[in-house]
This record gives C-alpha cells, sequence and structure tokens, in this order.
C-alpha cells in the first residue's frame, strides 16, 4: 500500500477528470496527490485548474512539433535511444494498410513529443500516470520509459464508453450513433494498442428514449468523476494486479 500515492497527469483540454481526481485528493477519497499535470496543448484550460491548486505544469507543444517535422524532417533530431524498428513492431495502432511513410512519421514524430515529455516529468518522483483527457495515443516508445516492470503497469486511461465497443476519440458519439440503450465509461491501463489494455472498472447508465447526444456525454462525465477517483485509490492501495489469462491480461481486484 502506497498512502501517499504521487500521481502525475497528462491533460489536453478542459481537464474535468483532472479536477475530479484533485478534489478526491484534497478529501483524502484518494490516497495520494497530484504532483504534475503536462499537456500536449498549449491553450488547454486545465492548466488553470492546475495553477489554482499550484500544481507545477508543463507543455509539450506537439503541434509545433508535427509542423516543424513535416517542413523539414531533419529540423529535430531523434531521442539518441529511440529504435524505430522496436517501436513498429510493438505498437498495434496502425490497420494493415496503413502506409510506411504514414506510420515512419507518426513514430518518429511522437518519439520527439514523447521524448520531450520524459524528460519534463522528470523533476517530479510519480507513482502512476493518469490520462485525463490527453487526446494523443502513446507509443511503445513512452509506455516502455514509464511501464519498466511489464507486471506493474502504472499508465491508466478513462474512456468514454464500455470497452472494448466503441474505442477511439469518440466512444459516447459512437455509443449515441449506434442506438445503444446504455452508455458507460472505462478505466483501464494503457498498452500498445488503442484503448485495448487491461480494465480496471466499469460504470454504465441508461439512454432513455428522447436523450440527446449532449444529455449521453453529460451523464457519462458524472460517472467518470465517479470512477476515476474510486479506480486511482484501488491502486494506493495496491489492489491491482494484472494477470495472464490465455492470451490476455486481465486486471485482478484483491478484497
Amino acid at each position: 500500500m502506497q498512502p501517499n500515492l504521487r500521481i502525475g497527469a497528462l491533460i489536453s483540454g478542459g481537464g474535468t477528470n483532472l479536477q475530479a481526481v484533485i478534489d478526491a485528493c484534497e478529501a483524502h477519497t484518494i490516497s495520494g496527490q497530484i504532483v504534475f499535470v503536462g499537456t500536449d496543448n498549449p491553450e488547454a484550460k486545465g492548466l488553470e485548474r492546475a495553477r489554482r491548486h499550484n500544481i507545477p505544469s508543463f507543455v509539450v507543444d506537439y503541434g509545433g512539433i508535427l509542423r516543424r517535422y513535416r517542413q523539414d524532417r531533419t529540423s529535430q533530431s531523434l531521442p539518441d535511444d529511440f529504435d524505430f524498428e522496436d517501436t513498429r513492431s510493438k505498437c498495434r495502432l496502425f490497420p494493415p494498410e496503413t502506409g510506411a511513410d504514414r506510420i515512419r512519421q507518426f513514430l518518429e514524430t511522437r518519439a520527439i513529443a514523447e521524448a520531450a515529455i520524459v524528460d519534463a516529468m522528470q523533476p517530479y518522483p510519480y507513482d502512476l500516470l493518469i490520462l485525463a483527457g490527453f487526446m494523443r495515443n502513446l507509443t511503445p516508445y513512452f509506455i516502455d520509459r514509464v511501464n519498466t516492470d511489464r507486471s506493474q503497469p502504472r499508465i491508466m486511461n478513462i474512456h468514454p464508453a464500455i470497452l472494448p465497443s466503441f474505442p477511439g476519440v469518440d466512444g459516447y458519439g459512437d455509443t449515441f450513433n449506434y442506438g445503444c440503450k446504455v452508455g458507460g465509461c472505462t478505466v483501464h491501463f494503457i498498452d500498445y494498442g488503442e484503448d485495448s489494455g487491461p480494465i480496471i472498472g466499469q460504470r454504465a447508465f441508461a439512454i432513455e428514449p428522447g436523450d440527446t447526444l449532449e444529455d449521453v456525454k453529460r451523464n457519462g462525465l458524472a460517472e467518470e468523476w465517479q470512477l476515476y477517483p474510486h479506480c486511482i485509490e484501488l491502486f494506493a492501495r495496491g489492489k491491482l494486479n494484472v494477470v495472464e489469462n490465455g492470451h490476455r491480461r486481465i486486471v485482478a481486484i484483491a478484497p
């Protein structure tokens, strides 16, 4: 058990889940504290939430990195420890038809940005990294530098759908447009695929006749703000164990 879990957070936007976790830490329903907030977006409104609570923050401008790379691939240096073939062999983000140049551009620009995030996190020792609306897929390059022990993953994400249904960027929209009668959210550990890591917890809500997409999003966020702190507290208390189950990795929750 870690009675004072050190939590790092990555965000891209408003940071409502970040606020829910901050509030839970301050209310001592999470046995820990947020030690930094990082973002890929210089305009992320969640940075103001960090400032209000005196939490250190940093920005790694993914958009600027991508623009400079497109203008001149030699203008930015790849990290010395980046192995393209190793990263590509592990990564499960691309459909089979993806072109080689597209894969190289994605993995190289991500490695540049992710190395900058790793450097920015260095001054702030942390036990768990949470993604609180971080809208960038993480590659094996980054994951392997955080998850140094495969049996003890420590990157957690919250997704706006009941996985494994509707992975990707628009979980609530996909749920609503499919005509589902139930929506929900999922907290899971990150792996090399898209929203495919071991599931920690889920919450669900009914989608009533006449509900709009905005209703679904509002109801989903209310569930997210309950679920994420609960799952983080399970981690803080040492109750989450990732075990092999055939070809799958699942989370076993200790009593």
